[in-house]
């Protein structure tokens, strides 16, 4: 579990394809510390698991099914990615929920800077933006943000400036390919109402009342 608050940059120093997967090694330095063989880390939003590490670097297994749905099958060496280690009890809930599963890819369609802050724009396939809300939390390579707006399967998020400087955010160009993690509540509560239960007091009418959607 990650909150999509980015801990550090990190630079790709290495990314091998295999006949399934792949190896990806990317070289950090502080979300090493307290970090061992097994602990998660996501990349770009990816839940990752650490498989070798040392002073500098740290290696994961990428699966055939994060290649497929996500952006990592495109890394290079000198590539930048935004880093962040799982969640522990004792930290601070910043951003918001993040499992670090990717639904899909989108695309960065623009930028517009408004004085201090920044608006970015996506374009995220039809079948996903019903999980996209005014107002509601996404992930975009694993920074957690609030969707500014949404019109179909466009949204634009508002970026504050210290987000923009620390993360991979500021490197993107339009017509970029991004990893996006649509709030999982939304899912949650779709699965329910889709449920025929006639007994059930959990209508879309009560969700709206009690502000969950």
């Amino acid at each position: 579990m990650f909150t999509g608050i980015i801990e550090e940059i990190g630079i790709v120093k290495g990314f091998t394809k295999k006949t399934h997967g792949a190896d990806i090694v990317v070289e950090c330095s502080k979300v090493l510390k307290d970090t061992t063989t097994g602990d998660s880390i996501a990349i770009n939003g990816c839940c990752q698991t650490v498989t070798e590490l040392d002073e500098c670097s740290f290696t994961a297994n990428v699966s055939d099914e994060t290649l497929k749905i996500s952006t990592l099958g495109n890394f290079k060496s000198g590539d930048r990615v935004n880093l962040e280690r799982a969640l522990t009890p004792s930290s601070r809930m910043g951003g918001h929920i993040v499992q670090g599963h990717i639904d899909c890819r989108g695309k960065f369609l623009r930028f517009e800077k408004l004085a201090d802050f920044y608006n970015m724009t996506f374009e995220i396939p039809h079948t996903e933006s019903k999980y996209v809300v005014y107002k509601g939390s996404i992930a975009v390579n694993g920074v957690s943000l609030t969707v500014a707006d949404i019109r179909d399967h466009i949204f634009t998020i508002a970026v504050i400036p210290h987000t923009y400087q620390n993360t991979t955010l500021n490197t993107l160009k339009s017509g970029d390919f991004v990893n996006i993690e649509t709030d999982i509540l939304g899912r949650y509560i779709e699965k329910f109402l889709s449920v025929n239960d006639n007994n059930s007091k959990l209508t879309e009418d009560f969700l709206k009342e009690n502000g969950f959607i």
